[in-house]
C-alpha cells in the first residue's frame, strides 16, 4: 500500500514523466508539422523511402508511435486526480474545480487546433477527462480493469472499420467492380498510400503559403479534422486516464515502488510488447505499405498492443527516477514536464514557423531522418529555458494563466 504524501508537496516523478512524455510526442508530430499528413502513417507517401527514412519510420512505430501520447494521457489522469484530492483535501468543489479547468483547457485546445496546428490532443483531453471525472472514486484494481477493457473495446471498433477497408478493397479489385466502389477505394487509398501529384501540389501551396490561406482551409474544409482524428481515439484515451489514475492511488506514478519492482514491469512490458510490434512493423513493409494492411495493423494492431510498451517506458522513466534523483538532468527534465502544456503550445508555435510559408517555409523540404535534427533543436529549447523559468517562477506562463482562469483571479506567479 502506497503512503499519501502531504497535500501539498510535489512529486517529481510525475514532473520527469511528464516532462519525457512531452519532449517524445515530437518523435511522431515533427511529421505532421513537415509533410503532408499522409507521411505521418507512411513513409512511401512523402519524405523519402531511403533505408534511413524506412529505419526511422520503423524505429517510431515499434518505441514511440502511441507510446508517448498514451504517455502523456496516463500523466493527465493521474495530474487531473491530484488536483481533485487536493481540492477535495481543501474543501473546495471537486466538480467546480475540474470543469472550470477542463472548459478552459477546451479553449485553449481550440485555439491551437484552428489558430496554430491541426494534430491539437487537448480538446480530447478536456472532453474524456470531463467522463474521467465520475471514476475518481473508484478502486485501483476496478479502474485498471475498466481502462483494458476501454482499450480493448477501441481496437475491436477500429479492427471492425479495417475489415470494412479490406472487403472495399476487395470489392474493388473485382473484375466487374462497380464505379462508385472503385472511386471509394481510390479515395480511401490516397489517404494512406503514395500522394498524387494534384494533392501534393495542393498541400503544398497551402502550407507553403501565408497564413491566412491556411487558416481558412481549416476554418472551412478543414474545420472537422481535428475533431474526427481525436474520435478515433477516445476510447482508449479514457482508458489510458483511468489507468493513471490507478497510477497514481497505487504509488506506481508517485514513486513509492521499489526500484526492482519497475526494473520487472520495464523487463515484463518490453518483453510482451516490442516482439509484437516489431512483427506488425514487419507484416507492414512486407505489404509495401498497403492501405488496408497498414490501416489494420497500424490503427487497431497498435492500439491493441501499445499499453505494455507504454507501462514498460514508465517504469524505466520511473527506475531512472528511483536511481538518479538529483541529477542535473533530471532537475531539466522535470521542469520541462512541470511546464508543459507550455512546452506542448510552444512546440507547436516554433515548429509550424520554421515549416510553414510565414516563417522558414521549409514544408516539405527535409527527408523524413533529416526532421530529427529539428527535434533535437526543439528539446534543446524545452531543456534550456524551463529550469531557469521555475527556478524564479512558481508556474510556466500558460500553466499560470490556465490556472487564473479557471480559478477566476490572478495566482501569484513570483517564488
Amino acid at each position: 500500500m502506497a503512503t499519501p504524501a502531504p497535500m501539498d508537496s510535489r512529486f517529481v516523478s510525475l514532473d520527469v514523466v511528464r516532462g519525457i512524455a512531452v519532449m517524445g510526442i515530437l518523435l511522431m508530430n515533427i511529421v505532421a508539422f513537415a509533410m503532408p499528413m499522409t507521411a505521418y502513417f507512411t513513409p512511401i507517401a512523402f519524405g523519402g523511402e531511403s533505408p534511413a527514412d524506412i529505419a526511422v519510420w520503423a524505429t517510431n512505430f515499434v518505441l514511440a508511435d502511441g507510446k508517448m501520447r498514451g504517455l502523456f494521457s496516463v500523466l493527465f489522469g493521474a495530474s487531473m486526480l491530484l488536483v481533485i484530492q487536493r481540492a477535495e483535501a481543501k474543501e473546495r468543489s471537486a466538480a467546480l474545480t475540474h470543469y472550470s479547468r477542463m472548459t478552459w483547457l477546451l479553449f485553449f485546445g481550440a485555439i491551437h487546433a484552428y489558430a496554430i496546428w491541426h494534430g491539437d490532443i487537448l480538446m480530447l483531453y478536456a472532453v474524456i477527462g470531463s467522463i474521467a471525472f465520475f471514476f475518481r472514486k473508484m478502486e485501483t484494481h476496478k479502474l485498471v480493469v475498466l481502462g483494458l477493457i476501454l482499450i480493448v473495446a477501441q481496437a475491436v471498433l477500429l479492427g471492425l472499420l479495417a475489415g470494412s477497408v479490406w472487403m472495399l478493397r476487395e470489392a474493388a479489385a473485382a473484375p466487374d467492380a462497380d464505379a462508385e466502389i472503385v472511386r471509394q477505394w481510390r479515395e480511401f487509398a490516397v489517404e494512406f498510400g503514395p500522394i498524387p501529384p494534384d494533392k501534393l501540389a495542393e498541400d503544398f501551396a497551402r502550407y507553403r503559403g501565408d497564413y491566412a490561406g491556411i487558416l481558412a482551409h481549416r476554418l472551412g474544409p478543414g474545420f472537422w479534422d481535428p475533431i474526427v482524428a481525436n474520435l478515433t481515439a477516445a476510447l482508449d484515451t479514457l482508458g489510458l486516464m483511468l489507468l493513471g489514475m490507478a497510477g497514481l492511488k497505487s504509488g506506481f506514478l508517485t514513486g513509492q515502488w521499489e526500484r526492482a519492482t519497475y526494473a520487472r514491469y520495464a523487463r515484463n512490458g518490453y518483453l510482451i510488447g516490442l516482439p509484437l510490434l516489431t512483427a506488425l512493423a514487419i507484416a507492414i513493409m512486407a505489404s509495401g505499405f498497403e492501405p488496408a494492411t497498414l490501416f489494420l495493423l497500424d490503427f487497431a494492431g497498435q492500439v491493441l498492443v501499445n499499453p505494455p510498451v507504454i507501462l514498460a517506458h514508465a517504469a524505466l522513466i520511473l527506475y531512472w527516477v528511483k536511481s538518479s534523483a538529483g541529477s542535473a538532468v533530471m532537475d531539466r527534465v522535470a521542469a520541462t514536464g512541470r511546464a508543459a502544456f507550455t512546452n506542448y503550445l510552444g512546440t507547436s508555435l516554433v515548429c509550424t514557423t520554421i515549416f510553414y510559408g510565414y516563417g522558414f517555409g521549409l514544408y516539405g523540404e527535409l527527408s523524413r531522418a533529416a526532421l530529427y535534427i529539428v527535434v533535437l533543436g526543439v528539446w534543446a529549447l524545452m531543456l534550456l529555458w524551463s529550469k531557469p523559468w521555475l527556478d524564479r517562477f512558481r508556474y510556466g506562463p500558460l500553466e499560470w494563466l490556465w490556472r487564473s482562469l479557471a480559478r477566476r483571479e490572478f495566482q501569484p506567479i513570483r517564488k
